[in-house]
């Protein structure tokens, strides 16, 4: 009833869904939900495809099967990050398979969880579902999340457990960290360079607030501390600079973008007034005006029990115990709806947001049959 796990992956990795914060390079994810739409309903599930409140060129998708309460949700965002195609060695738009791989955008982050799902749906018999068996598809996780912002906000999906299939390598995740984006703006005032009591330059300013941002990462790191990560600790990074226009003019504006890796039970709030405070006597010394400000709603780190039904489950099917992963996903959206949620999916972060982006093929067989075993368990008599 609905194509081959192959022509699946190939259709979806055909169709572009770029989700980028530059509108000149951004994409609707439409088409590639109506693909799934079209196969679930082949499938017997009850389909809606919703487009977004903040963005109607973009679209979620629910889909039901089974009465009842309970159950199980599967769920995915259906957007991929840009790629420079000048870097790839085959077509990132056409899939490759060569080498044991499925080489492609979205192949492994992770347009390629979806044909897995459906095969596993797929091998159900309707008449064993005694609790529903859902599955999700989300817009714009590369970027703002708005997709699973807005699911949360309806408060559907619901089921006992969820499993988010981000590219872990089969190893069950139960805990990630969070991400606030930010950007600090100085206001200086020109003048000719020749007289620096002429101006007030945004750039001198700049480098104080750095240095205070610097400082505050060291504090980060000898107050906080997580053993689920490998990078015990949370992170500042500095990521981009942007000043001045001239050499031979002071610096009116500097504008610096940073991130915030935060661990399970930090407030990005809380960090971020005292990131204000420490910089606001800056703005007194200098006479700069300085502006500390999110650049996009923080994902919030996630954490789950290890010792939760579905966490046990993945990790005595895998042989892997769980663990924590450094990059942030819509788990905490749907943990926020009460389910019991993991990340769990086949393909390694190592390959996603990378040229030559690819899923092992040795890969495939074994998820679907984890995720078939999954659809008895939460849905299906016995």
């Amino acid at each position: 009833m609905i194509p081959s796990t192959t022509d699946m992956f190939r259709a979806l990795v055909s169709t572009p869904s770029v989700s980028c914060p530059d509108q000149q390079i951004d994409q609707s994810n439409i088409e590639v939900i109506n693909l799934l739409a079209n196969w679930l309903d082949d499938l017997g599930f009850d389909v809606v495809v919703k487009p977004l409140e903040s963005n109607p060129q973009k679209a979620n998708l629910l889909a039901r099967k089974g009465g009842g309460e309970g159950g199980l949700v599967f769920a995915g965002h259906s957007d991929t990050v840009p790629c420079l195609e000048s870097q790839w060695h085959v077509d990132p738009f056409g899939l490759t398979e060569q080498d044991g791989r499925f080489y492609g955008l979205g192949t492994c982050d992770m347009k390629g969880f979806f044909p897995l799902v459906l095969a596993a749906c797929a091998a159900i018999d309707d008449r064993q579902l005694q609790k529903p068996l859902c599955v999700a598809a989300t817009s714009d996780e590369e970027t703002s999340m708005a997709g699973a912002r807005e699911l949360e906000t309806l408060g559907f999906p619901k089921a006992d457990a969820a499993v988010i299939g981000e590219p872990t390598n089969l190893v069950p995740a139960y805990t990630h960290k969070g991400i606030a984006l930010l950007r600090v703006t100085i206001t200086g005032v020109a003048g000719h360079s020749s007289d620096p009591d002429a101006g007030v330059n945004a750039l001198d300013t700049m480098h104080q607030v750095i240095s205070r941002l610097m400082e505050f990462r060291m504090e980060l790191r000898s107050k906080y501390a997580n053993d689920a990560f490998a990078v015990q600790y949370p992170t500042l990074n500095l990521g981009c600079l942007h000043a001045g226009d001239v050499p031979n003019r002071i610096c009116a504006h500097a504008e610096l973008q940073f991130d915030i890796r935060l661990l399970p039970k930090m407030n990005a709030q809380l960090l971020i007034d005292d990131i204000q405070r420490r910089v606001h006597d800056i703005s007194a010394q200098t006479g700069a005006e300085i502006q500390v400000e999110s650049t996009c709603p923080t994902i919030p780190p996630f954490e789950t029990s290890t010792t939760g039904e579905l966490v046990r489950y993945l990790s005595n099917a895998t042989k892997h115990a769980p663990r924590g992963v450094a990059f942030g996903t819509e788990a905490p959206f749907y943990q926020a709806l009460g389910m019991e949620t993991v990340v769990f999916g086949p393909g390694s972060v190592n390959q996603a947001h990378q040229p030559d982006e690819y899923i092992s093929l040795d890969r495939l067989k074994p998820t679907q049959d984890i995720l078939e075993n999954l659809i008895h368990t939460y849905c299906a008599t016995p």
